[in-house]
């Protein structure tokens, strides 16, 4: 398993973020209230998973990227996106 795809076992959720991104504090808020896991990555402080996010959002270091089980990585996904992510995993 790659090291990236460390989302995609079962319904793992995997949030890739960045200090000060206010959508990311938002996001992780929800899933903390909603006693959803995940895992974070920052991606300041890792290289590879910056790249990651960069070849999902069309070039660009856009958080929060979230990965859930086999489903496509979502790019600034609501809180009712992930549910559905999760239910479809």
């Amino acid at each position: 398993m790659g090291r990236f795809d460390s989302g995609r076992s079962g319904g793992a959720v995997t949030v890739y973020w960045r200090p000060g991104c206010v959508f990311c504090i938002k996001l992780r808020t929800q899933l903390r209230a909603a006693r959803i896991p995940y895992r974070k990555v920052n991606i300041w402080r890792d290289p590879d998973a910056a790249a990651f996010v960069r070849g999902v959002a069309d070039g660009n270091e856009t958080v929060p990227t979230v990965v859930v089980g086999d489903h496509p990585p979502m790019v600034n996904p609501s809180l009712a996106q992930v549910r559905r992510a999760l239910a479809d995993a």
